[in-house]
């Protein structure tokens, strides 16, 4: 695959983000995906000193996440020692120059964070860095998901974990209702077969399991992505998919 039909690509999907960006849809995404990420932070093992990449970080809300739970006993990184700042790092990578602007205007208390705009298909990083990698709602955007696979094994350190929270996919039937109301191509695959895409590229321990979102929806909520009220509250209760898998020592 040479590099031309890869930027094309990108180019779609950083047109579409950076105008969700000005439409303020970049901040939205945390009150949208907050419950299951803090899930599955939680599932994460997160600790002091360790190195994490946000991929498709959008606003940086959950890079931010990220980086008080890898600063010493939670804290944000300006209340932590200098050395013990330099030791915990956490990077938030997204394609759309938008949303990395919106995200550092709102992170400078986080002297452990770096944002950086770049493909998933062609990580701007070194090899073997990451301890722990989180990415959410974002992977099935990415036009060749076994390059971005690729990029992810190369740039994780061995034994590091990789967490995928993806919201569209096959087991959840509710999910496929706003395909078609997506402006941009997406990938729309099983658990299974993510779990068999993981292990085909030297992955190991990968499993999936199902994250509700328990977030209460109003009943005068209006949503344009379901066909019904009941349906995203059906979508919500069998919830996002979450990928798990290990680098190997």
């Amino acid at each position: 695959m040479t590099q031309d039909t890869l930027e094309k690509p990108d180019e779609i999907l950083q047109l579409e983000f950076n105008r969700w960006a000005a439409a303020g849809e970049g901040e939205k995404m945390e009150s949208h995906h907050l419950d299951i990420t803090l899930k599955t932070l939680r599932l994460m093992e997160l600790a002091p000193g360790q190195r994490v990449l946000d991929l498709g970080c959008g606003a940086g809300w959950a890079t931010r996440l990220l980086a008080q739970a890898v600063a010493a006993d939670g804290a944000s990184s300006t209340e932590v020692s200098s050395d013990q700042v330099v030791s915990s790092q956490v990077v938030g990578l997204d394609v759309s120059d938008e949303m990395i602007r919106l995200a550092r205007e709102t992170s400078g208390g986080f002297s452990n964070v770096q944002y950086v705009c770049g493909s998933a298909m062609q990580i701007p990083w070194q090899d073997s860095f990451f301890d722990r990698v989180l990415s959410v709602e974002s992977f099935y955007y990415y036009p060749d998901q076994n390059r971005a696979l690729q990029e992810l094994y190369r740039v994780m350190a061995p034994g590091g974990r990789l967490f995928i929270l993806i919201n569209l996919y096959t087991d959840n039937e509710y999910s496929l209702q706003w395909v078609d109301k997506l402006k941009v191509p997406v990938h729309v695959r099983s658990a299974a077969e993510y779990v068999e895409m993981l292990q085909r590229h030297g992955f190991r321990n990968a499993e999936s399991r199902q994250i509700p979102d328990d977030t209460p929806t109003p009943d005068d909520y209006k949503t344009k992505s379901f066909n019904s009220l009941e349906d995203l509250r059906a979508f919500k209760r069998k919830g996002a998919l979450l990928l798990m898998a290990t680098k190997p020592l």
